[in-house]
């Protein structure tokens, strides 16, 4: 495991706490890209229910890990949850998985925005791991505002129904919520879109990051395969736009849940949340840990 941390070190510790991400340079061995690599080309060539954009500059799937077996033996077999849990000092779930296809070309940017408002949960120990099996120069590399996780704040999501927009369907959607509902629920497997979610108006705005970059601290990196980027749910996080890469950025993300992760009903709601959930019916409030059939511990500490 000489390409392969055993533990987080202690000052990558207080970068992700502090700055709300960091990059771990060299930490997945060649062998466990070559299994998630296999497992995206699979993706690439078979989309399914959870696909968005294909076809499109920018492909994203949800829970892959639940149909493609390379992906869910990287997620077995890689040091990515014992990185987390390393990080946060503290035992972890794994909550869900996505994939990001961008094509060889001019890249497409990724909005900014943040993690949180598209998932029914909430706590300050959701941490997401951004693997990459292509090489990605800093222009074009996923980039964070520095320390946003601890602004206290949830965003309204860049994407989704806009309720100026479409007032009839937002009120259908709002009447729903008020009774109890999820707003996204387990029929989105077979069929799903970014756009079936609402652009909840109590939310704050997202700020104008990319129109006035000098005025927040963007934190980015050079990127190589076999490095990995954790990052807290709560951070804005975006991908920058306009570079030419001669070939595709492939990338896999994986989202972690540390103790305090809980249910939490969103107006927001872009993602479904894990199948499992559906059956049991969580309350606002519930600890992810409460349901250890759908999320048992991924990673512990030693006592």
């Amino acid at each position: 495991m000489s390409a392969q941390l055993a533990t987080i070190q202690a000052e990558d510790r207080l970068r992700l706490h502090r700055d709300g991400a960091v990059l771990l340079k060299n930490v997945i061995a060649p062998s466990m890209l070559g299994i998630l690599e296999e497992g995206l080309e699979y993706i690439e060539s078979n989309p399914d229910g959870m696909s968005a954009g294909v076809g499109l500059p920018l492909r994203i799937d949800q829970f892959p890990a639940r149909h493609v077996p390379a992906i869910q033996t990287f997620i077995d077999q890689s040091p990515i949850a014992e990185l987390v849990g390393s990080a946060l000092e503290a035992p972890i779930t794994f909550y869900m998985d996505q994939t990001f296809y961008k094509p060889a070309g001019i890249m497409m940017p990724s909005a900014w925005h943040q993690d949180t408002c598209y998932y029914n949960v909430s706590g300050h120990q959701l941490i997401r791991a951004w693997v990459c099996v292509d090489p990605v120069p800093r222009s074009a590399s996923l980039e964070v505002v520095r320390g946003s996780h601890l602004w206290n704040v949830t965003y309204r999501p860049p994407v989704g129904m806009d309720p100026n927009a479409d007032p009839d369907g937002a009120a259908e959607l709002q009447a729903r919520f008020e009774r109890g509902e999820r707003l996204i629920g387990p029929e989105a497997y077979e069929q799903w879109t970014y756009f079936d979610s609402f652009l909840d108006p109590s939310l704050p705005e997202l700020p104008g990051i990319e129109a006035a970059r000098d005025s927040f601290d963007i934190l980015g990196w050079e990127y190589e395969p076999g490095d990995v980027i954790l990052f807290h749910g709560h951070v804005l996080h975006s991908a920058r736009g306009g570079t030419h890469l001669p070939h595709p950025r492939r990338a896999h993300a994986s989202l972690w849940a540390g103790p305090d992760v809980h249910y939490l009903r969103r107006r927001s709601q872009a993602i479904p949340d894990p199948i499992g959930l559906y059956e049991l019916d969580p309350a606002d409030g519930q600890y992810l840990s409460e349901f250890p059939e759908v999320f048992p511990t991924a990673w512990a500490p030693k006592s």
